[in-house]
């Protein structure tokens, strides 16, 4: 176990030099992702991939995708759905992939690419409106992990989550 502390990491999208072939995170959808779709992601631009990098190493540590998507107003909580403006639908940021190598795991590398996720978020929502950050967990474990980070479950949709912008400024404002 490889911990931030002890690395020299940077983070950074995901570029022809990283060797993806060589991530495993023990998810082969997570896994194969990274492998034979991400760059055709990016160049489609369907979704940016933001890697760790162990710089010394030269391996993967973990990664996540960025999009921009947008959910139906009726998918929310009615408190929360009641003091938006009633359009149909409100464009939300879509953490689609996020994994952490087995061999760094149990480090705090998850909540660094989190943190990272939601820091980008919040910078892009300043020039393009997002109302809040979106997960598809892909597990009761992943569920969990998000929550952690106070992330709400969808009202009808366990693994769905969401997290609004405003919640998230506030945060960074405190830290």
């Amino acid at each position: 176990m490889l911990n931030s502390e002890a690395t020299d990491f940077c983070i950074e999208l995901l570029a022809p030099h990283h060797d993806k072939a060589a991530f495993s995170c023990g998810n082969e959808q997570l896994d194969r992702y990274l492998h034979t779709t991400a760059t055709q992601d990016k160049k489609r631009n369907i979704a940016i991939p933001y890697v760790i990098y162990d710089k010394e190493l030269q391996k993967i540590i973990g990664y996540y995708t960025l999009s921009m998507s947008g959910i139906n107003l009726e998918e929310l909580p009615q408190e929360l759905a009641r003091k938006l403006p009633k359009y149909p639908i409100v464009g939300v940021n879509l953490i689609g992939r996020l994994a952490v190598s087995n061999d760094y795991r149990g480090a705090g590398w998850g909540k660094l690419l989190i943190m990272d996720a939601l820091h980008r978020s919040l910078s892009i929502s300043k020039t393009t409106a997002s109302f809040a950050v979106v997960v598809e967990a892909i597990d009761d474990d992943a569920v969990r992990f998000y929550q952690r980070f106070d992330f709400q479950a969808f009202p009808d949709r366990a693994f769905k989550l969401f997290r609004t912008m405003t919640d998230i400024a506030q945060s960074f404002e405190r830290s």
